[in-house]
């Protein structure tokens, strides 16, 4: 059982496909492998000015905070600053870079495993620096991410193949079950995708995979795209009626447009 601690680079998040993230559900795809998590941290931008202006904004910002109080998550408020240059243009800025990497060097002591969530290539010393100390470092980021960070980690994922994570529209629905993860045999015309799923006895998030045969391919889908690791595919999930020994088989998978990652 790894010590683990998650960290949350909010603003980053919130840019970049990640609005409306379920933050339980992070929780339980972070204890996949029967983690504890001893800190979850995010970290938030606040715009004091903003808030006092607009009452409504301000309540409902309070209502979000509850519920990742009641998540088990600590929030790290930053106020946005403003600067007026000599011109008298004003600039706003706010990040919690500095405010991520010194609670992650603290609190590595008693941990075995960050999880950091985030896209921001400014963390790539932050992450060399904990493997340094013999923590794993893993990686959640959505839309966009830099191919220099996520090289740097021990694993990362793509938010969007954890069920659930991100709140879905009607049509993303009916995409089916998202997964990047092939073994596929062209030559033998099958594989196998490989997809998280919610175990309905136990309530946990598990992995698990299912057999593809190349008639369920969409034929739109080009070899460059099939093997194309950035790449996300959507499909169905059904019985297996045949003689095969893999119980669940793929139905109709299709490339993924919107969930697929910008920049990796």
């Amino acid at each position: 059982m790894l010590r683990t601690g998650i960290y949350v680079d909010g603003e980053n998040v919130r840019l970049n496909g990640g609005f409306g993230i379920r933050y339980d559900i992070l929780c339980k795809y972070v204890k996949i492998e029967g983690d504890r998590i001893l800190r979850a941290n995010i970290y938030l931008v606040e715009d004091e000015q903003a808030l006092k202006d607009d009452e409504d904004k301000r309540k409902k910002l309070y209502r979000y905070y509850g519920s990742l109080r009641r998540t088990g998550f600590k929030i790290i408020r930053k106020k946005v600053k403003i600067y007026t240059d000599p011109e008298g243009n004003e600039s706003r800025k706010a990040n919690c870079d500095i405010e991520i990497a010194v609670d992650c060097l603290l609190q590595a002591t008693n941990l075995d495993r960050v999880v950091l969530v985030t896209g921001d290539g400014d963390f790539i010393r932050l992450v060399t620096g904990l493997q340094n100390k013999g923590l794993r470092v893993d990686l959640i980021s959505f839309k966009s991410v830099s191919r220099e960070l996520a090289r740097a980690v021990d694993h990362y994922n793509n938010g969007y193949l954890i069920p659930d994570l991100i709140p879905m529209n009607e049509e993303d629905k009916v995409l089916g079950v998202p997964s990047h993860d092939i073994d596929f045999f062209r030559s033998k015309h099958y594989g196998f995708l490989r997809f998280y799923r919610f175990d309905a006895a136990s309530d946990k998030l598990v992995t698990d995979s299912a057999f593809v045969h190349s008639s369920e391919l969409d034929p739109t889908i080009t070899d460059e795209e099939f093997s194309d690791p950035s790449n996300i595919f959507s499909f169905e999930i059904a019985k297996n009626g045949g003689d095969f020994c893999h119980k669940d088989k793929i139905k109709g998978v299709h490339v993924n447009k919107w969930a697929s990652r910008l920049v990796i």
